[in-house]
């Protein structure tokens, strides 16, 4: 029976991969320190559906405690790791910029080090769209494209943490696949997370304050397709591989605002403010590599996805 360690596993990615995982009959172990970043209730919720699984273990401990992490691996043995541990959010990490790059990087660099010495047999680990500098071209973001300065701390621990990730791949031999997450949302996103954060105002009749002028863009990616994606990476390693992960669609903010609307049934108030620099004028994933690489092949429409979500976050209520 395969084996698989999750770090993050408690978090909204890494939740759902597990739940994947072991309804396709493999052991997961979870890694999770349930840090306060948001809420560490939700991460609880998370995981209790399959804390009494049988083929489910939890373990908490913190991606940077060498000990823990070495304790946490001791008696794993050969395994394959999903890497989703880390700090997400542009906004917060201009304020917290060694915190991010303790996690993003240095986190990484321990997982992988522990990893590999408990016998890892391929490593996915879990990037982002943010890596990707300014364009405004209107063209899909390849992979194989020289990458920009990022616009945030954020981005650029993520640039830091491939290029980590690639001289590990070279060093040791074993095979390591860096995903770049295109704005993921569904049941169980961050409350922090913009399509979340407006369905919240929305439903509660209180003001959006949204940035720019509404013709920024991003590639929304639905949570059903991300999995599939993590899953048909894990299962193809490829030496070291990047791939993007999106819908290889591009939305508007503006169209965005509307299609919650039309999801809710209400209209949105919106307060406008200028446009942030840390803010990417627009995201947009070619996802042909990954579609020809990994059979990746998203379902979830914005409008269907959507619907999904305010159905999920009115069962909260």
């Amino acid at each position: 029976m395969a084996q698989t360690v999750v770090t993050g596993g408690a978090g909204f990615i890494g939740s759902h991969v597990v739940r994947a995982l072991l309804d396709r009959g493999e052991r997961v172990v979870v890694i999770d320190n349930f840090d306060d970043y948001y809420d560490p209730a939700i991460k609880r919720r998370n995981v209790a559906p399959f804390l009494g699984h049988p083929n489910a273990r939890l373990i908490e401990a913190d991606i940077r405690d060498a000990a823990a992490m070495s304790a946490a691996f001791a008696g794993i043995g050969p395994h394959r790791l999903v890497h989703l541990a880390g700090r997400g959010g542009v906004r917060p990490s201009l304020a917290l910029p060694y915190l991010y790059f303790d996690l993003n990087l240095l986190g990484t660099v321990q997982v992988l080090e522990v990893s590999r010495a408990a016998g890892c047999a391929h490593a996915v680990v879990a990037s982002s769209s943010s890596v990707y500098g300014t364009r405004t071209d209107g063209k899909p973001f390849r992979e194989d494209e020289p990458l920009e300065a990022a616009l945030s701390p954020y981005g650029a621990s993520k640039q830091a943490m491939e290029r980590y990730a690639e001289s590990f791949q070279g060093i040791t031999g074993i095979p390591v696949t860096a995903l770049r997450f295109f704005s993921v949302y569904g049941p169980g996103q961050r409350p922090d997370m913009a399509i979340h954060q407006f369905v919240r105002r929305i439903e509660a009749g209180e003001t959006i304050t949204a940035f720019g002028d509404g013709s920024s863009t991003r590639d929304h990616t639905y949570i059903a397709d991300i999995v599939q994606g993590v899953l048909a990476a894990l299962d193809r390693p490829h030496g070291y591989r990047v791939y993007n992960l999106g819908e290889f669609r591009t939305v508007s903010l503006r169209d965005l605002l509307q299609a919650i609307e039309t999801a809710t049934g209400k209209r949105a108030s919106v307060v406008w403010e200028p446009m942030r620099p840390e803010d990417m004028p627009a995201t947009y994933a070619d996802i042909t590599r990954a579609k020809t690489e990994l059979g990746y092949d998203p379902r979830f429409s914005l409008e269907r996805g959507l619907g999904e979500f305010v159905r999920w976050y009115r069962g909260q209520s």
